[in-house]
């Protein structure tokens, strides 16, 4: 048991590496990078104690060169996934019980592991697997993720600290209790940091925790779970399983031990889970905690009064870092008439300078998308665009998956608000840009208010205070995550929490206190020093 009232060490943000010609920072990761390319991995499921090779297994191939095998994944049986269901709640006995100092070191570790001896490895994992150059693995694989480990500690103490008030005579205590069950956290591809975080923060406080990475993010997630091993986290408490999702899902949310979900991905996976959820509602032991980041159609709105170079600028940062793979990418904009041109201008001029190829060569700012089928689905969304007559290419355009998945960085202009790419999320390097008349400016704001049914990210830009106050009222319901003269992405684990509401999730922010709060079930402890021997009240003698 604890001997003292510990003060954590203070959570900061993880300095963020240039990896510039020369540093040792960039000699590191094309090392990492060389030696894991040129070698292959055997990737199990991670239950409990044991590494389990079914045999059933695929291939995971970088998306930037497909043919190009770097290992297998195992994928698991129903049976298997019982199994996990066992092992979490076996360990689930010790872990709950741990005091919470202890298993705040287990974390603590490995963000130092992350932040050391494993930064090369992580980062040259998630270029590889994902496709991300290394200035977006070093801000998601290593920054992001050591925010999260860091910072969530810091959350769980506040929490803990929080407490009522005691009268005379009486203590009354508030403890902060593990979920009764086991957590199912379900990742995606684009977020090595989120990967790690969505089974980490439920643990934190004392889960145990059934991990799904996305088929596409095995390659890393597997070290996130070396990483996470190393750091001294015990067998089951987190356990990796891959394999078909219906038969995962159904399997694990139709036991009684279900607690909860913690989830980001597609807004209409959530929705159906949600739904297989409250169907089996009266099996489960208690109200699971359903948290969930879903889609986004996200925004830029530039008013009249805007700079059009921090227009360009965000736009070709926004829109095309990370081949718009961000959940939180710009996708659509709303430029005005007057500054049009200059925008249109310095935007195809940026557009024309930037270089596409693998995350090796680090001169390149854009990688190949993840996957056939979103190159697929999105040649399909450039294809009409070239035959609408409300819609016009007006940069890129041009796709080519003979090696790799790789789309140009493209530009749609409309003359329709609601033209399809305006209004679906696409999830890839397509920017719709509509312009409006500058004396449309409110009606604009209920334009961008009222066309996607999401409510991730959204940027405008202005430098009139009052067109920033109309918009920022108008648009309060539009994004969770609001920018003011800034493009939509780029939020920091501690500065900006990250969430959105409507179709785009539950809004329980990621990288603060309010989403530890999810994973946690408070019990209220009253303790009355003299205890009555009589009855009746004063009134009453």
């Amino acid at each position: 048991m604890p001997k003292g009232i510990y003060n954590v060490p203070t959570a900061y943000n993880e300095f963020v590496k240039t990896y510039a010609p020369g540093t040792p920072e960039r000699e590191a990761v094309a090392a990492a990078f060389k030696q894991m390319f040129n070698s292959t991995v055997d990737v199990p499921l991670y239950i409990g104690a044991e590494e389990i090779r079914t045999g059933k297994t695929k291939n995971m191939t970088p998306p930037f060169d497909h043919k190009h095998v770097v290992g297998q994944y195992h994928e698991a049986e129903k049976e298997h996934i019982e199994k996990a269901i066992a092992a979490a709640l076996e360990a689930k006995k010790k872990w709950a019980d741990m005091p919470w100092e202890q298993r705040a070191s287990i974390f603590l570790k490995a963000a130092e592991l992350l932040a050391g001896p494993y930064r090369a490895k992580i980062n040259a994992a998630t270029m590889i697997a994902q496709a991300k150059t290394v200035h977006q693995a070093e801000i998601d694989s290593a920054c992001e993720l050591i925010d999260f480990l860091r910072f969530n500690v810091q959350f769980m103490t506040q929490i803990y600290s929080e407490q009522p008030i005691s009268s005379e005579g009486i203590w009354n205590r508030m403890e902060h209790r593990p979920l009764e069950g086991f957590v199912y956290a379900i990742t995606p591809f684009n977020f090595t940091a989120i990967a790690g975080n969505l089974p980490a923060a439920p643990a934190l406080m004392g889960n145990v925790v059934i991990w799904k990475p996305a088929a596409t993010q095995v390659y890393s997630a597997n070290v996130i779970m070396e990483v996470f091993q190393q750091a001294g986290l015990p067998a089951g408490v987190i356990n990796m399983i891959t394999g078909n999702s219906a038969m995962i899902s159904d399997t694990l949310l139709g036991s009684p031990d279900f607690a909860g979900i913690h989830f980001t991905g597609s807004t209409g996976v959530f929705n159906d889970m949600w739904a297989k959820i409250g169907q089996n509602i009266s099996k489960y032991k208690s109200y699971p905690r359903i948290v969930g980041e879903t889609g986004g159609k996200d925004f830029v709105l530039a008013h009249p009064s805007s700079i059009p170079a921090q227009v360009a600028t965000a736009l070709t940062r926004g829109a095309f870092e990370y081949q718009g793979q961000k959940c939180s990418a710009a996708s659509r904009a709303y430029i005005p008439a007057s500054l049009w041109p200059e925008v249109k201008e310095l935007l195809l001029a940026d557009l024309a300078s930037i270089k596409m190829g693998s995350p090796e060569d680090m001169s390149n700012y854009m990688s190949s998308v993840i996957s056939e089928q979103s190159f697929d689905k999105l040649a399909g969304f450039i294809d009409q665009a070239k035959k609408d007559s409300d819609a016009e290419i007006i940069a890129g355009g041009g796709y080519d998956k003979s090696v790799g998945y790789f789309i140009q960085p493209t530009v749609i202009l409309t003359t329709n608000p609601k033209y399809n790419t305006m209004c679906t999320e696409l999830f890839g390097p397509v920017l719709t840009i509509y312009v409006y008349e500058d004396a449309k400016w409110t009606e604009t704001l209920a334009l961008v208010d009222g066309t996607s049914s999401y409510a991730l990210t959204g940027a405008i830009f202005s430098q009139d205070r009052y067109a920033i106050v109309e918009a920022t009222k108008a648009l309060e319901n539009a994004a969770g995550n609001f920018y003011i003269n800034d493009k939509p992405t780029g939020a920091v684990v501690g500065q900006q929490p990250f969430g959105g509401a409507r179709a785009s999730g539950t809004n329980d922010k990621a990288g603060s206190i309010l989403n530890l709060l999810r994973w946690v079930s408070p019990r209220t402890i009253k303790e009355t020093f003299v205890t009555p021997t009589d009855y009746r009240y004063a009134f009453l003698k």
